[in-house]
């Protein structure tokens, strides 16, 4: 990983990159002033690269990563006969890492950089630390913690009960959602493995989303084309965790980038 300093489009003082950090993410965003001043002084920003693997189940989960502007991370669960499917990805809303437990964390899955960015890291002590002394820090982090256990159950759901194409919009669309942006720096060999089905499998429906007007895509890069119609092909579970997601956690109002 590369430290903020090396980062050529996050140049500046490292004080001044953090806040600019903090305001480009969701949860961070979220917390007052006062829960912001427990854990800002403890961030180390740091660039991921795509395909990173951050942990693996067994290890002790001592950093927490905080996605910020279109970094995306994955977390996919390894069955013994070498097969890997995503159980759930995590982009500028939320964070992967020590988000609930206390002393020991063991990973049950493995957390890997699906879209390179910029991240937000820290030290899953100095989280727990701030826990204890603010209520309302705690209350912020369970209730990311409730709707990060949503996305999941939906994804269960959805992987059990819906198309392959459904599933393929409905990821499309919350990973445009995260980039914020309609060009996807994803292969369909990365897209195949997150939903867990062969690559010819997802290159069919991919060319009928095309054929439809839906997408294009390129080597290295899928292009949302029509957003309005992609929903519509989607199954109703991106629509259930952004629903879900916007009762549990507040509206983000971003506090100002103050440089130092």
């Amino acid at each position: 990983m590369v430290t903020i300093k090396e980062a050529a489009d996050w140049g500046g003082a490292p004080k001044a990159a953090i806040a600019r950090g903090i305001v480009s993410n969701r949860l961070l965003a979220s917390l007052s002033p006062t829960d912001r001043a427990l854990v800002e002084p403890h961030f180390e920003p740091v660039h991921l690269k795509q395909g990173e693997v951050l942990f693996t189940p067994g290890d002790d989960v001592v950093k927490t990563h905080f996605p910020v502007g279109s970094a995306m991370l994955s977390l996919i669960v390894l069955t013994s006969d070498g097969r890997a499917v995503e159980v759930t990805s995590v982009g500028r809303e939320g964070a992967v890492g020590g988000i609930v437990s206390a002393g020991a964390k063991p990973a049950f899955a493995q957390a890997e950089v699906q879209i390179a960015g910029v991240a937000l890291r820290i030290e899953t002590s100095r989280l727990e630390e701030a826990k204890v002394r603010s209520a309302s820090f705690r209350d912020l982090f369970s209730r990311y913690a409730d709707v990060l256990i949503a996305q999941i159950m939906q994804s269960v759901a959805c992987n059990a009960l819906h198309s392959l194409e459904a599933r393929c919009c409905r990821w499309l669309l919350a990973t445009q959602d995260r980039v914020n942006s309609a060009e996807i720096p994803l292969t369909q060999e990365a897209l195949a493995e997150m939903l867990g089905v062969q690559r010819t499998t997802v290159s069919a429906v991919a060319r009928s989303l095309r054929d439809r007007g839906l997408i294009r895509y390129a080597r290295g890069q899928i292009v949302i084309l029509n957003r309005t119609r992609l929903e519509q092909a989607a199954c109703e579970c991106h629509r259930s965790v952004n629903l879900h997601f916007s009762k549990v956690l507040p509206e983000v109002k971003p506090q100002q980038i103050v440089a130092s």
